[in-house]
């Protein structure tokens, strides 16, 4: 029942000065005043019974009921659950980045920049969840199809299906943990194949289950941009002699403020970013978890693990082929997925993305399938001194089958390719050209752009491993060029298991399929066998449906966020953590280019990587220890293992700061 909201109170003298003569009434109708009288008996609250929490008599209400709006916001500030404070949607302010968790003022609830689909005041119990039950003890997760996941929703009359709450924030030490807090990036534009998300279309894909509901306070905006306060706050947390910077220019660094101007993304706050990740608030060695191993994996956001959740439970199925509903959810669920990747890396048919259990994965299969077809004795296979083991061995393995050479781009000290070397390397027998666009070992970030452009001026092809770019900076395969362009999912918040590869449509077209079996045929007698065309013909067998749809998910978050906006978070934290850990006595810092994203590799003089990571892991923070699967750049700097942390858009000021300490005690022992 929607009550409508007058724009004055009844009874004030504005309201009587407002009043005007009524038309006179067709016969049969009853008076306006004897309908008023008769209402107010109605709604008027019964004999002894306290009035509703946050309202009484005299603000606005008729019988207990509010007649206007701001008589129900004492309601929003007594659920258990309400939205997140200091949410991206409400604007940051109250706190720095270095307080992971902290529940900010002026949050709004889930839903709020989205428009109702009607004019209604009605209030969604969707913020009344358990305020202590575990997201994963609710009955069902429920995906918003604007998204992926709606935070809660009303429970279903009588049949008691509970909402689902969110996961707690991870809090620091000491800090009292607040209620969870729903998630303000699950109203992104994802949805099932066929079905366009407007604000106006959030609804639940299952039976029999209420949608959450969208309101908003009049005023809200004006108000969340009045109260918004944004200062850059200089860093002068560090002594010592001056640190070169290779990011920014000249500048002194400052603890990274997120972007600070309204446009098409919320603005970023990293607190409200962190409580959308449950494992967070993980302990480790009696220490709230800091996780600096995100070049290894990422952690998954709510709406990620929810989608997933949901999927087992209403669209379990094999994908095509089948008549039942399920098989069509599940169809629908998977194929969406597919253009949700299109979308995110700018490709312009879902035909050219192919489903793997990686980029490993896929490296193997363009080199097994194109690179068998196409290089031949005396070609040659161009790759750089950065790669990852999986951007060689594949290519050596076909070189010893095929007869070819490996070629490789050399680096400077900094650990920037040369060009003009690459150049040198080109020429007629070059045949396909490979290149991690981002290292994950040193952090480099390769102008691709250019080395794909001098590879088809050579006639080559050119394939850009974006496993450890995807997640950092803005990826545009059009724009890049890339015949090929291959990720996995866990780098980028989404499940293991799954990956991505891209190829222009015309090249796939011509490729012979890797893998046989089901699904990849379109028609198969004992003398011959038709293949599927693109994408399918890659996908033989049963993939990995379920860990497709949940990459949507976090592709869909991510877009959010805005991955502009998660850039620029993590470049000037990079700044900043560079700024403090290379002044600490006998650290040494391996890759120094001046384009970087992510990873701080180092060394620690007098100790062993592994006792430096120990170090680290008995107070809570988390970091790789080894060669990274990329011996030869590490050898090219004399070294056999390095520590490396890597930042996310999770991480904080605080955290790197912790980090350093630990390396500073380190230092004074030895």
């Amino acid at each position: 029942m929607t009550i409508p909201t007058p724009t004055v109170n009844p009874g004030s003298a504005s309201s009587d000065a407002l009043a005007l003569p009524h038309a006179p009434l067709p016969a049969g109708l009853p008076d306006p005043a004897a309908l008023a009288r008769l209402a107010s008996e109605f709604f008027a609250t019964p004999p002894g019974q306290a009035t509703a929490p946050g309202l009484s008599a005299g603000s606005g209400a008729v019988g207990g009921v509010p007649s206007a709006l701001p008589a129900a916001a004492p309601i929003l500030a007594s659920v258990s659950n309400p939205a997140p404070a200091g949410s991206p949607l409400a604007g940051p302010g109250g706190t720095g980045t270095g307080v992971p968790g902290l529940a900010l003022p002026q949050g709004k609830a889930p839903g709020a920049n989205l428009a109702p689909s009607a004019p209604t005041h009605v209030l969604s119990l969707g913020n009344r969840v358990p305020a202590l039950a575990p997201h994963a003890a609710a009955q069902n997760g429920l995906p918003d199809n604007a998204v992926s996941i709606a935070p809660a929703f009303e429970p279903r009359v009588g049949g008691a299906a509970l909402g689902v709450p969110q996961a707690s924030a991870a809090v620091s030490d000491g800090a009292v943990k607040a209620a969870p807090a729903a998630s303000p990036y699950y109203f992104t534009d994802g949805s099932l194949q066929g079905w366009q998300a407007t604000p106006q279309d959030i609804v639940v894909p299952s039976n029999g289950l209420a949608s959450p509901e969208a309101f908003g306070l009049p005023g809200d905006d004006a108000l969340r941009d009045l109260l918004a306060v944004h200062r850059d706050v200089p860093v002068s947390r560090a002594s010592g002699a001056e640190v070169p910077r290779y990011f920014i220019d000249d500048a002194q660094a400052v603890e990274p403020q997120g972007n600070l101007h309204r446009g098409a993304h919320p603005p970023f706050d990293v607190n409200a970013i962190r409580r959308d990740f449950p494992i967070l608030q993980e302990r480790v060695n009696g220490k709230q978890l800091v996780w600096f191993d995100n070049a290894a994996t990422t952690h998954k956001p709510q709406a990620v693990i929810d989608r997933l959740a949901y999927f087992y439970a209403h669209e379990n199925s094999n994908i095509h082929r089948a008549a039942h509903a399920l098989a069509g959810r599940a169809t629908d669920a998977y194929e969406h997925a597919r253009d949700t990747v299109r979308r995110f890396i700018g490709a312009s048919s879902p035909d050219e993305i192919v489903f793997v259990r990686g980029t490993t994965e896929a490296i193997n299969l363009i080199a097994k399938t194109w690179g068998v077809q196409n290089v031949g004795e005396g070609d040659e296979i161009v790759v750089s001194h950065l790669e990852h083991h999986a951007n060689i061995v594949p290519w050596q393995q076909l070189a010893a089958q095929k007869g070819a050479k490996l070629r490789v781009i050399p680096v400077d000290d900094s650990g920037q390719v040369l060009l003009d070397e690459y150049r040198k390397l080109l020429n007629d027998r070059t045949k396909i050209v490979s290149v991690t666009q981002v290292s994950n070992a040193l952090g480099t970030v390769v102008p691709v752009k250019e080395i794909v452009e001098l590879a088809h001026r050579a006639g080559a092809k050119a394939l850009v491993d974006g496993a450890q770019s995807i997640s950092h900076m803005r990826v545009d395969v059009q724009a890049l060029d890339a015949d090929f362009f291959v990720f996995s999912g866990h780098k980028i918040y989404g499940p293991t298991g799954i990956g991505v590869v891209y190829g222009k449509r015309a090249i796939l077209d011509d490729m012979p399929p890797w893998q046989g079996g089901g699904n990849m045929i379109a028609d198969v007698t004992f003398e011959r066998t038709v293949f599927q065309p693109p994408p399918n013909r890659f996908e033989a067998g049963t993939g990995n449906i379920a860990d497709a749809v949940g990459l949507g998910a976090a592709l869909d978050y991510v877009s959010r966020v805005g991955i502009e906006n998660i850039a620029r978070y993590e470049h000037d934290l990079l700044a900043y953590a560079t700024s403090v850990l290379a002044p600490v006595p006998g650290v040494r810092l391996v890759g120094t280019a001046r384009d970087k994203a992510s990873v701080l590799s180092f060394v620690l003089k007098g100790y062993e990587t592994e006792e430096v990571g120990q170090a680290l892991n008995e107070e809570g923070i988390a970091v790789r220890s080894g060669h990274h699967c990329a011996q030869p750049i590490l050898r090219r700097f004399g070294l056999e293992a390095t520590v490396r942390p890597s930042l996310a858009f999770y991480n904080t000021c605080d955290e790197v700061d912790a980090l350093v300490r630990v390396v500073k005690r380190l230092a004074t022992r030895r």
